[in-house]
C-alpha cells in the first residue's frame, strides 16, 4: 500500500486545499497520472500518483484544507490481492459530501461554513433562522433567491412587505447597493496570494530603488539575431533572459542579495536559482530557473518559456516552485513602466522588469533615440543597505549597457 501525501508546494508552505480528486476509490491510476488538484498561494496545480495500482482509500474530501505531509489517500499497487477486488462502490463517500435528500433537511442541517457573506448578512438583519430554509444551491447551500422565497411566504407581521408587481420579492432588503454589486468568496489561491503578500509587508522593511537602463546594445542584438533564433528554436527571443543573465552577474558580486533571513541567522545560498513570476488566469506563480548561473541566453529563454508554458497549464512539479534564492518579475510585458514589487519572503530582495520603450535622451550633450528600461529592486532594509543595492543595480545596469556576449 502506498501513501498519497500533500506536497509541499514551496518553501513557506505548510498547507494546501485538495480542490478536486480525479479519480475515485476502486478506480485505476497509473504512476505520474494526475490523481487530484491542489491549491495554494503559489500553485493551483494538478498532483500526479506516486505509484500505479488501484486507488484503494481517500481519506481528506474535495473542499478540505490540510497540513503538507498529511496522508490524503492510500494506492494499493498493481500486484496487491486487495487491488483486484476493491470493488468501486466500497466507499461512495469518502471523495464528495453524499447528494443532498429529497426531503427538506432538518433544522440544524445548514452549516455556516458554506453561507457567502450575503447570505449570511440577510439572514442577520431579517432575524431568519436558517434551519428552516431550504437551500436550492450546489449540496443544498441556501442562496439568497431561496431567503427571498421563505421571507415572501412567511405570514403575519414579520414577513417582508408584498411587493407590487412585476417587481420581485422583498423590494425592502437592505442596503441598497446588493442590487449594484455581487459578492462571492476568494479562491483558496487567491486567499493564500493575499495572506502571503500581507505577510511579507508586516515582516521585511520594503524599500525600492529604481534605475534607468539602456538597453539599445541589447536591443540591437535581439534584433539581429531574433528571425533566426525563432527559426532555430521555435520559441522568441525576449529582454528577459538578457536581464536574468545580468542579474546572475551581478548576484556573484553581491552575494548578501541572494541570501535569506531565518530568524536573526543570515543564509546565504550557494546555488543561484532565479524564481520567475509568471501571471495565471486567476493569480500568480513564481517557478523556479535552477542553476540559473549556469546557462547562458538560450539556455535561459529555454527554461523561462518551459516554465511559463508548464505553469499556465498546471503542469509544474512541487519542486520547481520552491527553493528559490532570488525573484524576478516582469510587469514591463503589460506596458508597466515603474512597478513596486513586493519580496517573495524568505528572499531578500526582488527585481522588477519595466516595458522597452524608444526613449529621447541626451548623450553627449545631443538628443538621441535609445532603448530605455526602468529596474526596480524592492529590498528587505533589515538586511540590505541602500548602497548595497544601489551598487548592485549599477553593476547590473553596467553589465546591461555594455552586451557584448552572443546568444546564438
Amino acid at each position: 500500500m502506498t501513501d498519497v501525501v500533500m506536497p509541499q508546494m514551496g518553501e513557506s508552505i505548510v498547507e494546501g486545499t485538495l480542490t478536486k480528486w480525479l479519480k475515485r476509490p476502486g478506480e485505476r491510476v497509473e504512476r505520474d497520472e494526475p490523481l487530484f488538484e491542489i491549491s495554494t498561494d503559489k500553485v493551483d496545480t494538478e498532483i500526479p500518483s506516486p505509484a500505479a495500482g488501484t486507488l484503494a482509500e481517500v481519506l481528506v474530501e474535495e473542499g478540505k484544507t490540510v497540513g503538507i505531509d498529511t496522508v490524503v489517500a492510500r494506492i494499493q499497487e498493481a500486484d496487491g490481492a486487495a487491488a483486484r477486488s476493491a470493488p468501486v462502490e466500497a466507499q461512495p463517500a469518502a471523495v464528495a459530501a453524499p447528494a443532498p435528500p429529497e426531503e427538506e433537511p432538518a433544522p440544524a442541517a445548514e452549516p455556516a461554513g458554506p453561507l457567502s457573506p450575503l447570505v449570511r448578512k440577510i439572514a442577520r438583519d431579517r432575524n431568519i433562522d436558517l434551519g428552516r430554509v431550504r437551500g436550492s444551491g450546489a449540496g443544498g447551500r441556501i442562496t439568497k433567491q431561496d431567503l427571498e422565497a421563505y421571507l415572501a411566504q412567511q405570514p403575519g407581521p414579520g414577513r417582508a412587505p408584498a411587493p407590487p408587481p412585476p417587481s420581485p420579492p422583498l423590494p425592502a432588503l437592505p442596503p441598497p447597493i446588493q442590487g449594484r454589486a455581487r459578492i462571492e468568496p476568494m479562491s483558496a489561491m487567491r486567499a493564500k496570494i493575499a495572506e502571503r503578500m500581507a505577510a511579507s509587508r508586516r515582516t521585511a522593511a520594503h524599500v525600492t530603488t529604481v534605475h534607468r537602463v539602456d538597453m539599445t546594445k541589447v536591443a540591437r542584438m535581439r534584433e539581429r539575431h531574433k528571425a533566426d533564433f525563432q527559426a532555430r528554436h521555435g520559441f522568441s527571443l525576449t529582454y528577459l533572459p538578457f536581464i536574468v543573465r545580468s542579474t546572475v552577474t551581478a548576484l556573484r558580486e553581491f552575494p548578501l542579495l541572494n541570501a535569506s533571513i531565518d530568524g536573526d541567522n543570515i543564509v546565504y545560498h550557494n546555488e543561484i536559482d532565479i524564481g520567475i513570476a509568471v501571471a495565471l488566469e486567476n493569480g500568480l506563480i513564481v517557478p523556479v530557473i535552477r542553476g540559473a548561473d549556469e546557462k547562458n541566453v538560450l539556455g535561459l529563454q529555454r527554461s523561462i518559456v518551459d516554465l511559463a508554458t508548464r505553469a499556465r497549464a498546471r503542469q509544474l512539479k512541487p519542486d520547481e516552485v520552491r527553493g528559490g534564492s532570488f525573484s524576478i518579475t516582469n510587469f514591463g510585458g503589460f506596458g508597466s513602466l515603474i512597478g513596486t514589487p513586493i519580496i517573495n519572503l524568505p528572499q531578500v530582495a526582488i527585481l522588477g522588469v519595466g516595458t522597452v520603450d524608444k526613449t529621447p535622451v541626451v548623450v553627449d550633450d545631443a538628443i538621441a533615440i535609445r532603448s530605455i528600461c526602468h529596474l526596480s529592486l524592492s529590498f528587505d532594509h533589515r538586511l540590505i543597505d541602500g548602497a548595497l543595492a544601489d551598487r548592485f543595480m549599477s553593476k547590473l545596469k553596467q553589465d546591461l549597457e555594455n552586451w557584448s556576449e552572443e546568444v546564438l
